[in-house]
């Protein structure tokens, strides 16, 4: 059976993701006692190392995911546009450099004409907005383990 982080373990993740400085790391996330110490029994645990690998992972991902989400957002829909009133056929290569990155869906009915549907850019602000607020973040279980560090700290509970 796998064994649940502790919340101070959690932190200590958290905050070595971020920077990588395990003795600091470790001082933070309450190991007061000895930080060089916890900090090497830590790191040496396959389960910590999995945790910040993880965490690792999921922060270079989210700036990307944001960007996205802004891009969908406010994007413009202006060569969807294009590539629905062109008289002529277009080649690849200029197919190829248009942005139509909006575009979730391209349909030629049978009858003629084109059919494009949009991402909701509405869900995509929202989903902005929840990022905005701290949810669905690494950051928002980063604060989290800040604030439970901190209670545990000031109930007295040591390492």
């Amino acid at each position: 059976m796998k064994k649940e982080l502790t919340e101070k373990e959690k932190l200590f993740c958290a905050y070595y993701a971020r920077d990588g400085e395990a003795r600091g790391s470790a001082a933070r996330a309450g190991y007061c006692v000895a930080p060089r110490r916890s900090a090497e029994k830590l790191l040496a645990r396959e389960d910590i190392r999995t945790e910040i690998s993880r965490l690792e992972k999921a922060a270079a991902v989210a700036p990307s995911v944001e960007k996205g989400l802004k891009r969908l957002a406010f994007g413009s829909v202006a060569d969807a546009m294009k590539l629905m009133l062109c008289e002529e056929d277009l080649s690849p290569q200029d197919i190829e450099k248009l942005d139509l990155f909006s575009v979730s869906e391209i349909k030629r009915p049978k009858g003629g004409g084109l059919e494009i549907k949009f991402f909701d850019r509405l869900k995509a602000l929202e989903r902005l907005e929840k990022l905005g607020a701290g949810e669905d973040t690494v950051q928002s279980s980063f604060v989290q383990a800040l604030s439970d560090g901190a209670k545990q700290l000031s109930q007295g509970d040591e390492p």
